[in-house]
């Protein structure tokens, strides 16, 4: 099992440390083996190793199963255990066969109902036409005939007065109808008259709405055309044009009875159609919502029988082929859960041989699981961004659940803002289930899932709102009345001189006499700038303080002798002394300049203090202090990598049985940073490992005054904050209700209240946000955690459909 901490060194805290791992074997029959991955699934608790990470995936026991939703395994392995998804199979077989006779039987017969509306316009057109052709006809004929009974005159035609006499000489043309796309309808006759020599008589007609192309299924505007024609020839060549031109033609007889008949007879076959198509569609329809009412419990287990494949294809197959040999890791709590699930899976796939379940010894780093709430998972989502912590090393999550809406808060100090950012963060966290199942935007993605950081920050800035006394940049007397008053009425325009005190100290936050007041800005900048560095240091110690339980925990006495102790001497003995500085000033009201003495601290260490003396002895603690971080500079650099190299000869001289227990595991925690544990033999590189330790020095040293540099950010945000706010209460809000005017008055509320929302709101949170960020992961992390580590990324169908959402 993977090496466990001292512990006792520190409280125990769910979050301080990451759950104990230990490595697994297990050993599946073939016959329950899917079942067996199943239920590990269902527990969600198993991380399993890949053993068979040389083969390709077609090599693979189940890649023929991996490649396909459909189940098709051995009746000795896997059937007996499969009986629900074999049924999802026959029966969605059965539904794919139905759905496609059903959509065939539509297509067909909505081609046919389309044909014949087509079939029933060309009725109706060709009908006009044949109806207007018979009437001139019969007017031409009566013309005849009337001529007929008198002299024939000169001027009649030769012809006609040879083919009324010989009805056996009159031609009898042919006739073709259909409809033809409009866009084609110029060209269409066109290439008709071409073919035939203009030995043809065609007559179009546009129809008023498109139809129904059968054949594409499409809406079409077309014409419906009739062409007359004379000879087989025409026929064929007028065929083959309409052919090409995607000219649909439907027969059309010319006596009227037939016309008449033939118009009942499609109309009463639509009829037909479109109630046997609306009874399929219906029948259709029915069938698709059964479906879709289950079809998401399919589309799961179809996605679960993949993963539990997927894992299957992890595992090692047995040279007898009778079982398989999973390795993975999980949480030493988990052991008994684990144990009860592959009983489980043995007693319901009926096996004769049970899985066997055992611990194995190892020198891998163990991967690292915290157990979260959707409370903790945001913060340790923001530890983990920067880096997984190693396995078992102190979790900076923890601390940030108060330090990093704390430092947020510091930076956006204004209650008022405060209670704005509460009510958003209010109406996610209440609407959280239904939100939760909704598909949300990027940003408001990121908003909802880190809800509950958002509500801590909201809840920290009404706290530092309060302290700072601002409420969109205005001042109350909530805690009581203000201790100062002015002795005439020139004095709040003029200096904080001219103010008497006249009660008691204002119990809560700053006094709301400083705001308006020209001593104001010099007040608050002195004010913030120091609370900044008190912070600032506190929070550097306290990431000292957690290498020292880190040092322990890892039970390696080397870190805790010449890295935590140099470390918090050197730190305190410069930036921890400025702080005690800040407090002893405030406490005596001195006007001592603290710039002045930490200068002179290291130029003139001799020097006398003069008005800058703060307590008694300060130029000999001064001295001390200053000597303590000198020496502490080569205490971290030096001792170390000697030792390293000591204990490393020890070990390579025969000792290592009895220097194990001796040396607290410090050689083999050290370095394991410089080279693989697989090669204990390795020649121990001193210039490799000093430089390192250079490197490490030089960077806590310049570090040390760069980061309490850097939680100057506190102050600059804060002051920016605060005086963004004044400007847009002062110079938007006011000077519009200077103006006496309502409109606008109305135009400087709108922009009041878009300024306060879109600037403060929304891009000073998001300053505020990221500023709190670094300081954390830079200043506060980089004292103590390492980071590179792997989370825990157990087989869960649970993870998987989160996954997936």
């Amino acid at each position: 099992m993977a090496r466990g901490g001292g512990g006792g060194c520190c409280p125990s805290m769910d979050l301080m440390r990451s759950e104990a791992m230990q490595l697994v074997q297990v050993i599946i029959p073939a016959e329950s083996a899917h079942l067996t991955v199943s239920y590990l699934g269902d527990l969600g608790l198993i991380q399993f190793k890949d053993l068979n990470a040389e083969k390709s995936p077609f090599q693979r026991t189940y890649a023929a199963q991996m490649s396909k939703a459909e189940i098709s395994t051995s009746p000795t392995q896997l059937n007996e255990t499969h009986l629900e998804f074999d049924d999802l199979e026959i029966k969605l077989g059965e539904l794919e066969a139905e759905l496609t006779e059903v959509n065939a039987n539509n297509e067909k017969l909505q081609r046919t109902y389309n044909e014949l509306l087509e079939y029933n316009t060309v009725l109706q057109k060709a009908g006009e036409f044949f109806y207007l052709a018979q009437r001139s006809a019969a007017a031409q004929q009566r013309e005849i005939e009337a001529n007929q009974s008198g002299q024939t005159s000169l001027e009649s035609p030769l012809l006609e007065q040879e083919m009324s006499m010989d009805p056996s000489k009159q031609v009898k043309l042919g006739s073709l109808s259909g409809l033809v796309p409009k866009e084609k309808a110029m060209a269409f006759e066109r290439i008709l008259f071409r073919a035939t020599r203009g030995n043809i008589f065609l007559r179009q007609e546009p129809i008023d709405e498109p139809v129904t192309d059968p054949v594409s299924g499409e809406k079409v505007a077309k014409n419906a055309f009739v062409i007359f024609y004379s000879g087989e020839r025409a026929k064929a060549k007028i065929l083959k044009i309409c052919d090409a031109f995607n000219a649909n033609r439907y027969p059309f007889p010319e006596d009227v009875t037939k016309q008449l008949h033939a118009v009942q007879e499609v109309s009463g076959r639509i009829s037909e159609l479109k109630a046997t198509i609306d009874m399929g569609l219906a029948h259709r329809d029915s069938t698709l919502k059964s479906i879709a009412s289950d079809f998401e419990q399919w589309n799961h287990l179809a996605k679960r029988e993949k993963a539990i494949y997927h894992t299957l294809n992890m595992l090692s197959v047995d040279v007898t082929k009778k079982c398989l040999v999973a390795e993975g890791w999980s949480p030493v709590f988990a052991s008994v859960q684990i144990q009860d699930a592959l009983q489980r899976a043995t007693l319901d796939s009926k096996s004769q041989v049970g899985s066997i379940f055992q611990v194995l010894n190892t020198k891998e780093s163990p991967p690292t699981y915290f157990q979260t709430n959707k409370f903790t998972s945001a913060f340790q989502e923001i530890v983990d961004a920067y880096g997984v912590a190693k396995y078992q090393e102190a979790n900076p999550g923890v601390f940030t659940i108060v330090t990093f809406p704390f430092l947020f808060a510091v930076m956006f100090g204004d209650w008022g803002h405060g209670i704005c950012l509460l009510l958003a963060t209010l109406y996610l966290i209440i609407r959280e289930k239904k939100l939760a199942s909704q598909k949300l935007g990027d940003i408001m993605e990121m908003m909802f899932g880190g809800r509950y950081v958002i509500i801590m920050m909201a809840v920290f800035s009404i706290y530092t709102g309060l302290i700072y006394n601002e409420f969109f940049s205005v001042p109350f007397e909530l805690f009581g009345k203000s201790a100062y008053a002015c002795r005439d009425p020139s004095c709040r325009d003029a200096t904080t001189e001219g103010l008497v005190k006249v009660r008691g100290t204002y119990p809560f936050g700053v006094d709301p006499v400083w705001h308006g007041s020209r001593s104001e800005l010099p007040f608050l900048n002195s004010l913030k700038m120091k609370m900044s560095i008190l912070l600032g240091v506190a929070q550097m110690n306290l990431g000292i303080l957690m290498s020292y339980f880190n040092a322990k925990f890892f039970r390696n006495s080397l870190n805790v002798w010449y890295q935590f102790i140099p470390q918090l001497i050197f730190l305190n003995s410069l930036f921890g002394y400025l702080s005690l500085l800040i407090i002893i000033k405030w406490c005596t009201g001195s006007k001592a300049d603290l710039y002045h003495v930490m200068i002179y601290m290291f130029l003139s260490p001799t020097d006398e203090l003069g008005e800058n003396q703060l307590f008694s002895g300060q130029k000999t603690v001064q001295l001390v202090l200053l000597l303590l971080a000198l020496v502490s500079v080569p205490w971290m650099l030096i001792p170390k990598p000697i030792l390293l190299k000591k204990q490393h000869e020890q070990r390579h001289q025969g000792h290592q049985y009895t220097m194990l227990q001796d040396t607290d595991e410090s050689v083999g925690a050290e370095l394991g940073e410089h080279h693989d544990e697989s090669h204990d033999h390795e020649e121990f590189e001193f210039s490799e490992v000093f430089v390192h330790q250079l490197i490490h020095t030089i960077e806590f040293v310049l570090g040390a005054v760069s980061n309490t540099a850097s939680y100057l950010r506190l102050w600059a945000l804060s002051l920016a904050h605060s005086e963004l706010s004044t400007v847009f209460y002062d110079k938007v809000l006011l000077l519009a209700w200077g103006m006496n005017n309502v409109i606008f008055l109305i135009i400087g509320i709108i922009v009041f209240v878009c300024a306060t929302i879109g600037v403060l709101l929304v891009m000073e949170t998001l300053s505020a946000f990221l500023h709190a960020l670094r300081l954390h992961w830079v200043e506060f992390q980089n004292k103590f955690y390492e980071g590179d580590g792997y989370k825990f990324a157990p087989f869960s169908f649970t993870l998987i459909r989160e996954e997936e959402d």
